[in-house]
């Protein structure tokens, strides 16, 4: 499933580079069985993976008390919805009312903006065809494999957010939001995003960001200073992660 032609923002030295392209020759040539590869994936971890992944769980536990819904802005290949999915299963097995939606073009960016720097370009962060049908088989899986799987705890909302969230808000005018990622990257689907939600978070709620105080993603940063403000909340960083971050509304 490798495509090259996908273009995203690289900052990894070319060593860097080549060692993660060993690993992933050896998860792809391994010679574990089948029916044991998943249940070693440990192996092929990355330290920066494995410090996202206890990022998630950290804001995840945050949540357990609050209710409402997860939602991803900018989902891509879908490991965060997978890995949100199943931490609902670890944590509040039996909360069927927590669904976790996920929203995304699936082609890389519509637009940039000044905002965004001048580093990205529309239709960067793309996927392969037909991959928004090959993570929804993914999710089910997931859904399948935790308690009450007759009920569909997940959703992909595909197109520009900046459209289809309100769309879905009015829709679903029972939602609060218990917890939303951004992982947008850049200023306008950020910008449009988080004022949309406002009505819909409750204290307590998670607001995380994958890239603020990044500067090949400025975009992400201005929306938020625009829409909360940057002095309103306090703006936690992630001991594990140079970028990652959260804030709690209080």
């Amino acid at each position: 499933m490798k495509n090259t032609d996908i273009r995203t923002v690289v900052g990894s030295t070319q060593s860097e580079i080549k060692r993660k392209q060993t690993l992933v020759n050896r998860l792809r040539a391994s010679q574990i069985p089948d029916s044991e590869l998943l249940d070693n994936i440990g192996l092929y971890l990355t330290r920066q993976t494995l410090s996202r992944i206890n990022f998630m769980q950290r804001i995840y536990q945050m949540i357990v008390p609050v209710h409402g819904v997860v939602m991803e802005f900018g989902v891509r290949w879908g490991q965060n919805l997978a890995l949100f999915s199943a931490l609902r299963g670890i944590h509040e097995p039996f909360n069927y009312n927590r669904k976790i939606i996920g929203f995304d073009t699936f082609t890389g960016f519509p637009s940039v903006e000044s905002q965004d720097g001048g580093g990205v370009q529309p239709g960067d962060y793309g996927v392969i065809d037909g991959w928004p049908d090959e993570l929804d088989e993914i999710l089910d899986f997931h859904n399948q494999n935790a308690p009450i799987p007759h009920k569909k705890k997940y959703a992909l909302v595909k197109g520009d957010a900046t459209v289809t969230l309100p769309e879905y808000l009015k829709n679903n005018p029972e939602t609060i939001v218990a917890l939303a990622y951004f992982d947008f990257d850049i200023y306008q689907p950020t910008h449009d995003c988080l004022k949309a939600i406002l009505p819909h978070l409750t204290k307590g709620s998670v607001l995380a960001f994958d890239e603020l105080n990044t500067p090949e993603f400025p975009g992400e940063t201005i929306a938020l200073r625009e829409v909360l403000g940057l002095s309103r909340y306090a703006i936690r960083r992630d001991p594990m992660s140079p970028l990652t971050s959260y804030l709690i509304i209080e």
